[in-house]
């Protein structure tokens, strides 16, 4: 430290070997040293002195523009070619090889939503949109740089602390300035600006998904806890309350509002508001169906609202006041307005706003029936006229009644094969247990009565026996043979 002080202290610079060749103030920019080692000419160097021209004015210096002699540019020239010389051993040394990528990722500083890892889904959609955008060229580029950028602002916002409208008012903001401009590009053609808006429309929320569905400032959960729970109290709604047009005995009818269940409950798992209505889209197409086959005739109108409450009843989607806000929000106000989806789309927030406010009244019961239908007390009148004390199943598809029979069938079949292993379990026991009692039985027995054998007396004999002896042959008596 002494020496540089000392060697610091050596030097003496006078305030005019601070400034540029041109006269410039240092304190000015920090690029007039770049200017003054990079010689003149450059586009960088030009710039900075349209930029310090008024200094210049201000401080006129005519005496410092002569200097820089020959002997300093040579002497800069030198540093810079063995800096360049420097700087390309560099790049064939191990050391130096990661360290431009280090200075990179220092570098860059991306906002925590974007750092966190992409699902499959969002990398397909990013995939498909650059696709899509590769077939525009030049305004596919400008599409993708704008809808980047919001992305990020929309990032880098604290969106806890926005409110829903805020976020619906930026969301379509940015709809109607990128449709303006898009106008201007495809000379009012709306059919390519739609087609457009809705790949921007599916890429920009499947990325903004989880920030701004359900948000934590809104009362959204709050409100899908209230629906689901008047749903459920409305569990004894019936067809001929709501005076459908359903027979739900024919099986292409049940399957229809089977279908009509599955894809308003399949609503919940889609990310782009386009995808949600196309479920309640295809649920809608399908109750028409079902009325159709059961009427044998176009279905209409009033024939179309209170079937689709009674879907809504017996599907109890899930989040259905979030689902339904969020596609108010969030979708393109353009398909909201027009065409199938939106009409189906009004028909569904008419259908829970009906159940939200359904009484006794809209059923054409009284208000101590409605009541006590509500409290569980009572369910709907029975054939025999008697009320019943638990609610039994109200009339449902011959899908859900086989489904109740095989269960049932699978319960008897369970209860069989239990008493059915118990036996074969005492089975094996009584075997295990056979051959030792039989053996304790003989064992006890022998013990009981001992085996007791005499003695053979064996009779001498007796020339007196009842024998014939007169009637045997004479003995044999022996011959000699003489050779």
């Amino acid at each position: 430290m002494s020496q540089r002080t000392e060697r610091r202290g050596g030097i003496h610079v006078d305030q005019s070997d601070l400034l540029c060749k041109n006269g410039c103030d240092p304190g000015r920019l920090g690029a007039g040293s770049e200017v003054a080692a990079g010689g003149g000419g450059s586009v960088r160097q030009q710039s900075w002195i349209s930029e310090s021209a008024p200094s210049q004015s201000s401080n006129p210096q005519p005496g410092h523009a002569s200097l820089g002699p020959f002997s300093k540019f040579e002497e800069k020239k030198t540093n810079e070619k063995t800096r360049k010389v420097t700087t390309v051993k560099k790049f064939f040394s191990p050391s130096s090889r990661s360290a431009p990528k280090k200075e990179t990722q220092e570098g860059k500083t991306p906002s925590p939503s974007l750092s966190r890892r992409a699902s499959f889904d969002t990398d397909q959609v990013s995939k498909d949109f650059m696709d899509f955008l590769k077939n525009l060229q030049k305004p596919g580029r400008e599409i993708h740089k704008q809808c980047r950028a919001f992305i990020v602002t929309m990032s880098s916002k604290k969106v806890q602390d926005l409110g829903a409208d805020e976020l619906s008012e930026c969301v379509q903001d940015f709809y109607q300035n990128l449709s303006d401009r898009l106008l201007g590009h495809f000379k009012g053609s709306s059919e390519s600006v739609e087609q457009v808006m809705d790949q921007v429309e599916k890429y920009i929320m499947t990325r903004l998904y989880k920030s701004v569905f359900c948000p934590e400032t809104s009362d959204d959960e709050k409100k899908d806890l209230a629906t689901q729970n008047r749903i459920r109290a409305l569990h004894w709604v019936n067809i001929e309350m709501l005076c459908l047009s359903f027979d739900e005995e024919i099986p292409e009818v049940s399957e229809n509002v089977v279908k009509a269940i599955t894809d308003v409950i399949e609503m919940d798992s889609k990310r782009v508001p386009r995808d949600k209505l196309s479920c309640i889209t295809r649920c809608s197409k399908h109750i028409f169906s079902a009325i159709r086959i059961t009427k044998k005739e176009p279905a209409s109108a009033d024939d179309f609202l209170p079937a689709l409450i009674y879907i809504v009843l017996k599907a109890n989607p899930p989040r259905l006041q979030s689902n339904i806000q969020y596609i108010t929000r969030f979708c393109n106000p353009s398909r909201l307005m027009s065409g199938e989806d939106g009409y189906y789309f009004t028909n569904l927030c008419c259908a829970a706003a009906f159940i939200e406010k359904l009484d006794a009244q809209s059923l054409n019961l009284s208000p101590e029936e409605f009541e006590r239908y509500m409290s569980g007390q009572a369910s709907p009148r029975s054939s025999d006229g008697v009320w019943s004390s638990a609610p039994p199943p109200d009339p449902i598809n011959p899908v859900l009644a086989q489904l109740n029979t095989n269960l049932e069938a699978l319960s008897g079949l369970s209860t069989r094969q239990e008493a059915l292993m118990e036996a074969a379990q005492s089975l094996q026991a009584e075997l295990l247990s056979w051959p030792q009692s039989v053996q304790h039985e003989v064992t006890s027995i022998v013990k009981k009565y001992p085996l007791e054998v005499p003695p053979r007396q064996i009779p001498a004999i007796d020339n007196n026996d009842d024998v014939d002896n007169d009637n045997l042959p004479p003995p044999l008596t022996p011959q000699v043979f003489t050779g």
